[in-house]
């Protein structure tokens, strides 16, 4: 009986963290972001301006405001959720107050899928009709919509989603082979981060991995561990259509180029050797306590490159994935709203909870400087590619002796460190892995 207090006990402040944390943050997403008209927006590599006219040259200028607002909008969007399945080992049914990490992670991994699947290009056709009105709130918005997608299941309509009927072309878009394969990788991409225990990169799943780092659901997770988990949820993962993909992250601030190299070589699950895209990630501090600005520039750099995948970061215990920016301040998809839980295992879930109808700015200077760095390569020729332009980088914005991060030719034994296996028969990380975990469960990473 006591037990059972307790657990009922937890479900109450469960529910009304929830409450809270809906209050708290819900006026987020009303409140608007006012862009400069004079200065060029970047988004994970591409570049917008939102003047019609005297645009200086230095970079190819992929749209205007609206096109930005589709790429933006079209960005998977993973926020905390509440109702969900109650995570194993604990009475949660949300991950209100603590899960933000996770959810920017997650973010970060679903636009590198993106990138695999659909490619950088990509844009959900349906962006623009989700956008917030000055005249109702997201959620009244969002609650019309999904009552029409109800009603038109009911109606036996068997289109991906209710469309809006201002578009003519919408007929011949559904009918397009190509724009049906997309919506149904968006789909399918959007299915592995559902919260629920089988799904291949939910929370539940995630949490797992966690554990092996001495992480519960409800602790606080760092970008580093979070770094590390998504890897292990990666190598974990059985659906066939991930075999393709693999994560790697840096030890200590250095990427080994033949350890990367060796995993994007490995065998793949049809049983013949072939190259898999790699997914990396690099953990950095940008600065002591406070960001150091002169990493400002790097930064930017960064993220104007199309095969970076974002940021995972933020502000002293609160995570943003940082996608982009304007001037010096960052551009970021913020986990901490509060969402209902969606069944994604149905057809033809609905999808509008999970595309940000607005982004957010917040300055440089008040980020915190522990954080993940994410890039993606299809090839090893892309990797090579990418190594050499990360590293001319790396060397023009460090005014120490030592840059951020660096690329090392050869593997990490070679260096004196323990080489992690790729697959672990019996435990899911090494003992040299668990050990760097906790490292940076307390530390988050060493400065050099």
């Amino acid at each position: 009986m006591e037990a059972t207090g307790t657990d009922e006990v937890e479900k109450i402040k469960s529910k009304f963290m929830s409450a809270w944390h809906n209050m708290k943050y819900s006026w987020v997403l009303k409140t608007k972001t006012y862009f400069s008209r004079n200065s060029p927006v970047f988004l994970l590599g591409k570049c917008y301006h939102f003047k019609t006219d005297g645009i200086s040259a230095g970079c190819i200028i992929s749209g205007n405001v609206e096109e930005f607002r589709k790429d933006f909008i079209s960005r998977i969007w993973l926020t905390y959720r509440e109702e969900f399945p109650q995570i194993k080992g604990s009475v949660l049914t949300t991950d209100c107050g603590w899960g933000c990490t996770l959810r920017t992670g997650q973010m970060l991994l679903a636009q590198g899928l993106m990138l695999h699947f659909l490619g950088r290009a990509w844009v959900w056709p349906d962006a623009l009709d989700i956008d917030n009105s000055d005249s109702e709130s997201w959620t009244a918005h969002t609650v019309k919509k999904l009552t029409a997608s109800f009603e038109a299941s009911l109606t036996a309509e068997r289109e991906p989603k209710i469309l809006s009927n201002h578009h003519q072309g919408t007929l011949k878009r559904n009918c397009d082979d190509n724009e049906m394969r997309n919506e149904v990788y968006h789909r399918k991409i959007i299915s592995w981060f559902g919260d629920f225990p089988l799904a291949a990169f939910g929370l539940h799943q995630l949490i797992e991995y966690g554990k092996k780092s001495g992480k519960i659901a409800g602790d606080w997770y760092g970008p580093a561990v979070v770094a590390h988990i998504l890897r292990k949820a990666v190598e974990e993962a059985r659906d066939p259509e991930l075999q393709g993909v693999t994560v790697y992250v840096a030890q200590d601030c250095t990427v080994y180029s033949s350890d990367v190299i060796d995993r994007q070589c490995s065998f793949m699950g049809s049983g013949k050797a072939d190259t898999k895209a790699v997914i990396i990630l690099v953990p950095v501090r940008l600065g002591g306590e406070r960001t150091n600005m002169d990493y400002l520039e790097f930064v930017k750099g960064i993220l104007s490159l199309e095969y970076c995948v974002g940021i995972i970061g933020g502000k002293p215990k609160q995570s943003y994935y940082f996608a982009g920016f304007q001037d010096d301040s960052l551009i970021y998809m913020d986990p901490h709203y509060c969402q209902s839980f969606v069944d994604v295992s149905i057809k033809d879930f609905p999808l509008e909870s999970f595309h940000c109808p607005s982004p957010k700015k917040m300055s440089f200077k008040k980020m915190d400087p522990s954080c993940t760095i994410g890039f993606y390569c299809r090839t090893v020729q892309d990797f090579e590619k990418a190594s050499e332009e990360i590293t001319k980088m790396l060397k023009s914005s460090s005014k120490e002796k030592y840059p951020l991060f660096t690329f090392v030719k050869g593997h990490s034994r070679d260096y004196d460190f323990a080489s992690s296996p790729l697959h672990e028969e019996n435990d899911l990380f090494s003992e040299d892995e668990k050990k760097r975990l906790k490292r940076f469960s307390t530390e988050e990473f060493v400065l050099l």
